[in-house]
């Protein structure tokens, strides 16, 4: 296959401190090449320095056997290099036509062409299968729909070479389906993919080759297929795929959650279950069943949600009440949420650490109680959790994915909430830091909390819970201990195909 792009002995410091240090890598025509590494190594610094985000210190970057050097990300996409970020670059208050041509826009003497920009678009977004209008506000497109923008702004440049930065962290299982397929087009068309991703099946099943960094130095380059997911994950981080989930709890304490009557769709039949101390439940099941549903229902959020749900004490008395009097009633009960996107729902960016860390605090105390820094409880999370930092005074912007999930899990540890009520526990969080959040659950669990999650990861699934509710049509249609159960399992019980062993309540 030809060489379309190489990045050789690349080198970049930030204030003296290495990020990459003698870097290459070679992306070719026709191959869907996956960037592979934890949190830090060095995947999104190099993926920049392609994408003409960010200036090397040293080494050199050849387009088709050319030495280049590119000024801004806008040289990179002139010359044929369309990165898709995990932070979109699109415009809110722009139209698709406008945002795919900001700062190339085509011109009929000093008046902007936008009847040829708009046929442009249109053309571009059929070529990914996104039948919208060119006019429309992006700010109006949903995530997959942005993304596909994103795409297809690189294909009114003709791009030789694409960069998607974990591109599945936000979609559904059909957005995901669609995008693959996409991916799969535009290797068939001779395109050089350099795909970042934490999701092994992602890696193996869409990659033909791997890179794999580690603390911004070069492991190697694999084809795929000389790899497993185990090999893989050592090559990463220097253990085993077996390490990655921590034993499961030896035994259970007493019912700490009891939820009754929950119903989050008027045609679904109520339903019910409980949560011991020292456990950890998921529900799994197919998109959209309404997982979501159930646990923002219990978080206090689900406008349409009803429960009655009855929380126990340390001392052992329980307190019960009625879904849908907010997450701060929850709270107050002992239940904390942590919802999937900690970007848009979670997490004050531009905020410190340390205010982000101490937030639950200063929501559960008295209105007229004086505001207090707690640094010794900060510092203590920062240890316990792994938090890697150089200051917890930075804005939690500056922090990795993993690690401002881990902000986010550690405000509520510091409230000392009973049950921890998550979705996607590791969204966008490499295998490092995976294992790190896992041991802090099972930990929280050890001291007596329980702990119910989500996720579209079926081996996260059977590798951290200790039980598993299949979810279908917004009800529970089975219950297996994790222990004894396969994703084979948890995908015919949510299509209706289980035998035996159903729901027990």
């Amino acid at each position: 296959m030809q060489t379309l792009i190489a990045a050789r002995n690349i080198s970049k410091r930030y204030d003296g401190v290495p990020s990459l240090t003698h870097v290459g890598i070679e992306g070719k025509a026709g191959s869907i090449h996956a960037v592979t590494g934890e949190n830090g190594a060095g995947k999104s610094t190099l993926m920049k320095i392609i994408a003409g985000v960010v200036k090397p210190s040293e080494g050199e970057l050849f387009l088709n056997g050319k030495a280049v050097t590119f000024r801004s990300p806008l040289d990179a996409l002139n010359a044929g290099i369309s990165t898709v970020f995990q932070e979109f670059s699109l415009v809110p208050n722009l139209t698709v036509a406008e945002t795919m041509f900001l700062g190339r826009e085509l011109r009929r003497g000093p008046q902007l062409d936008r009847a040829a920009m708009n046929a442009a678009a249109e053309k571009a977004l059929a070529q990914v299968g996104l039948a919208i209008d060119p006019r429309r506000s992006v700010g109006s497109l949903t995530v997959a729909e942005q993304q596909s923008v994103e795409i297809a702004k690189g294909l009114t440049v003709d791009a030789q070479i694409f960069i998607f930065d974990e591109p599945t962290a936000a979609l559904n299982t059909q957005e995901v389906a669609r995008l693959e397929i996409l991916l799969k087009a535009l290797r068939d068309r001779g395109k050089c993919i350099f795909y970042i991703s934490h999701r092994m099946r992602e890696i193996f099943e869409l990659c033909d080759t791997a890179t794999v960094l580690k603390d911004g130095k070069l492991v190697g380059s694999y084809p795929t297929r000389e790899l497993n997911a185990d090999r893989l994950l050592s090559l990463m981080v220097g253990r085993d795929l077996a390490q990655l989930y921590p034993p499961k709890a030896d035994s259970l304490g007493e019912t700490v959650l009891e939820v009754a009557q929950l119903q989050v769709d008027k045609q679904a039949a109520p339903l019910a279950f409980n949560l011991r101390r020292g456990e950890i439940v998921a529900l799994a099941g197919l998109e959209g069943q309404g997982q979501r549903e159930i646990v923002r229902t219990l978080a206090g959020i689900q406008p349409q949600g009803k429960a009655q749900i009855a929380i126990r004490d340390l001392q052992g008395r329980m307190s019960r009440f009625s879904a849908g009097g907010g997450s701060a009633r929850s709270l107050q009960h002992g239940m904390a949420f942590m919802p999937e996107d900690r970007k848009a729902e979670g997490l004050y960016l531009d905020l410190p650490i340390h205010a982000n860390l101490t937030l639950g605090i200063h929501q559960r105390r008295r209105p007229w109680a004086l505001a207090r820094r707690c640094s010794q409880v900060v510092a203590g999370l920062v240890k316990d959790l792994s938090i890697r930092t150089s200051s917890t005074s930075l804005a939690v912007i500056s922090l990795s994915g993993g690690n401002q999930q881990k902000v986010m899990l550690g405000r509520w540890l510091a409230v000392g909430a009973k049950v921890l009520l998550i979705e996607e526990p590791t969204r966008g969080v490499d295998v490092g830091a995976k294992t790190e959040i896992y041991n802090a659950l099972r930990a929280f669990c050890a001291q007596g909390g329980a702990v119910l999650f989500t996720s579209r990861e079926l081996p996260e699934v059977i590798g951290v819970a200790d039980r598993v509710l299949v979810i279908k049509d917004h009800t529970v249609v089975a219950e297996r201990s994790a222990g004894a159960i396969t994703e084979e399992d948890i995908l015919q019980a949510a299509v209706g195909n289980h035998a035996g062993g159903g729901h027990r309540s």
